[in-house]
């Protein structure tokens, strides 16, 4: 099985890190505070709600 897309560590602005994919179809919520971190976008994902740390394979 062949994973597509990477995965991001991505730190919302309560200082919270959670890692997600660049593909993700559906809005990723921070888990501490519930600010939208991800909007899906038709293909790759926006951040909207913090900044990535890092990026991973």
């Amino acid at each position: 099985m062949r994973i597509m897309g990477k995965f991001m560590k991505v730190k919302c602005e309560c200082g919270n890190e959670q890692v997600t994919s660049e593909n993700a179809a559906t809005r990723v919520k921070c888990r501490v505070c519930n600010k939208p971190l991800i909007e899906p976008k038709g293909g790759k994902a926006v951040v909207v709600g913090g900044t990535i740390v890092a990026e991973m394979e």
